[in-house]
């Protein structure tokens, strides 16, 4: 039965009297000051004093009583407000006697998530201890409401903008840097003056200090990231009674786009050549562009692997990470089941990125061929470095013979069986992130219009597309999760492409002839405009000013 029960107390002190109403004495016979609590004769004022409400709950685990109370309210109105949701919120089993704050369910609720992969636990711990516990974790949870998160996101924002003026003060500084630098460099005078040195050294010491200023972005696909993860902890949260209602999910945060991957048309290329802006997150070669580029490096130590990852969509963990076991050469296929993955230069092994990563990838003859010619040769360096180090060995033994034991040795290892497809010439296998750098520094060297290694998957997906491919065999391909990402994604295809689809609904409509046809040919006699007649009338004029009639 509810009962409701408000009260109002301060935080005056006065003597204390017991139950009675008598003195309460200190050993020395002084009166013991304290807080007077409901006892002080000031709380009859509006403006003195809160109001507090109490209420009794029904008993929980062992017969143990349970009286929530809670202060603070301005009115009594207010309490009694309060007071009337707790009762509901017990009625419908949330444990509104606990005081656990959010920090702590937050931990304790990471801990339990040993289903998640490795990276998506270091993406929760740095969303928790980086932005959730500082901003919430002081609150309990049964005191968490959308505005609190909500007030979380508009700091957020608000730091954004900070961080940006710090960016675009940092390019400044570079600019600044720059021109100090080519000063003092391209100056004729000898000696130098030394003014022209000094300013160089301010600009430079400018440059570190703007730097050192926060500038890291939390964009929109950030946020809702974030977000996702406080719902998932806020959804456990209210499974386990201990909330009322996943507070994250009426948060309002910017609109969130996917990048969808554009083409680097000629217009592009001559504006970043211009600009050296990109024109979106995520570019794509042209055939001809991806052409230029595997000529180019055909050579090159990486070349099958680039091969593989252009025609085939393979991601840069899922080649880092291909075991020849899981490669057959006799009918041609790759067996997608693990990957390298990287964060903050550590490298472990893991699953695929979605359930449908793990898939098999039947290889285009060309990749087969550069496979197979890859497989001689790794067994060949494998052969050379393995009888270069038994040599060596056998070297080291002698010296260690004739130095004794305190001679110096050098260090070197015998061929790293590791198993993998792409390896050095010693065996080992390659960082993802070194693959990312070797990369870079090709199509720098080469001048091709920059794009990401991960950007090589976009391309097959889109010369897939453009060959013909259904989408369903292209979300197969690589491994998405769901038809709609697929789509979604490369709804874009090659200019080429798109003219000839807009071409098609052109030649269905029947005409009289073409507008070449139409066209008058001043070469062929009877063409020319007929002369005015007797009459004297004037030829009709054009309609745009400055044409000659036809």
């Amino acid at each position: 039965m509810f009962e409701e029960k408000t009260y109002k107390r301060c935080a005056c002190k006065g003597p204390q009297v017991d139950k009675e109403g008598k003195p309460v004495l200190n050993e020395d016979g002084t009166p013991k000051i304290g807080y007077l609590e409901k006892r002080c004769p000031k709380l009859k004022r509006r403006d003195h004093g809160s109001w507090y409400y109490s209420i009794e709950l029904p008993p929980g685990p062992g017969g143990k009583r349970r009286t929530p109370k809670k202060g603070g309210f301005r009115t009594q109105k207010e309490a009694a407000a309060a007071c009337q949701e707790v009762w509901e919120l017990a009625q419908d089993g949330v444990e509104v006697n606990s005081k656990e704050t959010v920090e702590e369910y937050l931990r304790r609720w990471f801990a339990k998530r040993v289903d998640l992969k490795r990276s998506t636990r270091k993406g929760y711990e740095d969303h928790i201890e980086r932005v959730f516990i500082p901003a919430l974790g002081h609150l309990k949870m049964r005191d968490l409401r959308t505005r609190h998160i909500q007030e979380m996101y508009k700091q957020i924002w608000a730091d954004n903008k900070v961080h940006q003026a710090n960016c675009e003060a940092a390019q400044q500084a570079l600019a600044a840097e720059r021109a100090a630098h080519t000063a003092w460099r391209e100056c004729a005078v000898r000696p130098r003056p030394p003014e022209l040195r000094q300013n160089w050294n301010d600009a430079k010491a400018a440059l570190r200090a703007a730097r050192s200023k926060p500038r890291h972005i939390t964009g929109p696909g950030t946020q809702l990231k974030m977000n996702n993860t406080l719902s998932a902890a806020l959804e456990d949260a209210v499974n386990e009674k201990l909330i009322s209602e996943n507070w994250a999910k009426s948060v309002v945060l910017p609109k969130y786009v996917r990048p969808k991957p554009q083409v680097w048309t000629d217009e592009r290329v001559v504006r970043w050549r211009a600009t050296g802006k990109k024109p979106g997150k995520v570019m794509v070669w042209t055939p001809e562009q991806t052409g230029a580029f595997l000529d180019t490096v055909a050579e090159h130590r990486l070349y099958p692997m680039f091969h593989l990852m252009v025609f085939r969509g393979l991601r840069r963990g899922e080649v880092a990470g291909l075991p020849w076991s899981e490669t057959n050469l006799t009918v041609g296929t790759v067996h997608i089941s693990e990957q390298l993955v990287a964060s903050s230069y550590e490298v472990w092994e893991d699953t695929p990125k979605s359930d449908s990563g793990e898939r098999t990838v039947s290889l285009d003859s060309q990749t087969h061929e550069l496979l197979r010619l890859w497989q001689q040769r790794q067994q060949t360096e494998r052969e050379e470095w393995n009888r270069a180090y038994e040599e060596w060995r056998q070297r080291q033994q002698q010296h260690s013979r004739a130095d004794g034991p305190n001679g110096k040795t050098e260090k070197k290892e015998p061929w790293q069986e590791t198993g993998l497809v792409f390896t050095w010439e010693d065996g080992r296998a390659y960082h993802p992130e070194y693959l990312s750098q070797v990369f870079e520094r090709l199509i720098k060297k080469l001048d091709l219009p920059p794009v990401r290694l991960h950007d090589l998957r976009h391309c097959a997906a889109t010369l897939s597309l453009a060959a013909g491919i259904h989408m369903k065999k292209i979300q197969a391909l690589l491994g998405h999760s769901s038809y709609s990402l697929t789509a979604d994604t490369y709804t874009s295809v090659l200019p080429q492409f798109e003219k000839a689809e807009a071409d098609a609904s052109l030649a269905l409509v029947p005409r009289a002839g073409s507008p070449e046809e139409a066209a008058p040919d001043p070469d062929v006699p009877g063409d020319e405009p007929e002369a005015p007649d007797s009459s004297g009338d004037e030829p009709e004029e054009p309609d745009v000013p400055g044409e000659e009639a036809a």
